[in-house]
């Protein structure tokens, strides 16, 4: 090999490239969130999990790996679904977040802050996560779930993502209940 082409091709293999930028392509996560979310409407959970959430084996049931922290996770779910014209997510947390001690789990504080500027003014529901794994153990019989593990290292700081509709809420389906029953009578 000629010296030149041998000096180009090492510098080659120990440049850095640049870090990704939004015009980049989308990570794995990202591109599967992406590739679902058409398919996915009302009913249907994503779920920004923790390192230590367990492989469910239902098979309505999809877990991804994406090694990256949770808060990061969360922020590109979020912006993805900010974008879907056709659902909109209830958010759920873990009860048991709101009763960690600091001592105990170091950083619980401040991430309770970050997940809460994360959820721009959305008010999350809270129930115990036993009730939550139960709830996507029913739903994961007729509707799909993604669940997207990270390398969250702190107890309970899952967050449920249910898809409701985005073009149609609770008061209007109320109304055309009420129509429909009036028209019964």
């Amino acid at each position: 090999m000629q010296p030149a082409l041998a000096a180009l091709l090492l510098f080659s293999t120990a440049v850095t490239l640049p870090a990704a930028t939004p015009s980049a392509a989308p990570v794995k996560w990202q591109r599967i969130v992406q590739e679902r979310l058409p398919e996915y409407g009302h009913r249907n959970w994503i779920v920004i999990a923790d390192s230590a959430y367990p492989a469910q084996s239902k098979a309505g049931i999809e877990t991804i790996l994406a090694d990256t922290d949770q808060l990061t996770v969360l922020r590109g779910v979020l912006a993805i679904l900010s974008h879907a014209k056709h659902v909109t997510p209830i958010v759920y947390l873990d009860q048991e977040l709101q009763f960690l001690d600091e001592n105990e789990s170091p950083g619980i504080d401040v991430y309770r802050r970050q997940v809460n500027a994360l959820l721009m003014g959305k008010i999350p529901q809270q129930l115990p996560h036993e009730q939550i794994i139960n709830k996507l153990d029913q739903v994961s019989q007729t509707f799909r779930v993604l669940i997207i593990k990270t390398n969250m290292t702190l107890p309970y700081t899952s967050v449920f993502l249910q898809l409701d509709c985005a073009y149609w809420g609770p008061d209007a389906e109320n109304r055309l209940r009420e129509r429909m029953a009036k028209a019964q009578k």
